[in-house]
């Protein structure tokens, strides 16, 4: 079995095997020539489509920008996220429309073994074997995940989703709920009561329309 499939079995593998490594180099540096790029270059998100697993038309991120496979990422339409994007893509991530990160989000779809032999071995050489498993993470339609939020593998967020600014998602977050804190917990549904049409102006109105039907 090839150490990707090994990953997509929900198996141990190694991420020092050469064909990894490959796979990763490669969104690592669209990466890193995205990240060098302004931001109003017209180029800049084209460089997307080179490693992402797949994308919408409509879509932008900031930057800078990580991933660590790119090509075990699914995004949907209108996507948006902030500054510093990190995915640890080892597993695949599927992320549905609407969606927007704030700074600092962190998507960690991959792990290591508790036991300390387990997570890392040493032959009599010297040399090393590092042990990871990954588990997938699923992201629903117009979800929020408000900054320096970390979600991690085997988590599935539903839709109309609101992850609270700090949080560490560790378990599954239902449908059309406010979630924070760490471990992150469902708090409450969103209501009418959330409304803040009040606040757009007068002048502003006819722009937000889409906002407020």
């Amino acid at each position: 079995m090839k150490e990707e499939e090994k990953i997509f079995a929900g198996k141990i593998f190694d991420p020092r095997k050469k064909e990894l490594k490959d796979i990763k180099h490669q969104a690592h540096i669209a990466c890193q020539k995205y990240n060098t790029m302004d931001e109003y270059d017209p180029n800049r998100l084209l460089i997307i489509k080179e490693f992402i697993g797949d994308i919408g038309k409509t879509y932008y991120f900031q930057g800078p920008i990580q991933f660590n496979y790119g090509r075990h990422t699914f995004i949907g339409e209108n996507f948006f996220a902030n500054f510093n994007l990190m995915v640890m893509d080892d597993a695949r991530i599927y992320i549905g429309d609407n969606v927007c990160f704030g700074p600092n989000v962190s998507l960690m779809a991959t792990t290591h073994p508790l036991i300390a032999q387990e997570r890392m071995g040493f032959d009599e050489s010297g040399n090393t074997t590092m042990a990871e498993y990954a588990e997938e993470i699923h992201i629903g339609n117009s979800v929020w995940i408000a900054c320096n939020a970390v979600v991690l593998g085997g988590v599935h967020i539903g839709n109309n989703v609101v992850i609270g600014a700090g949080s560490v998602v560790t378990k599954d977050i239902p449908d059309n709920y406010l979630a924070f804190g760490n471990p992150c917990r469902p708090v409450r549904l969103i209501s009418e009561a959330d409304s803040k049409k009040h606040l757009i102006l007068e002048e502003d109105i006819k722009h937000f329309e889409y906002n407020v039907k």
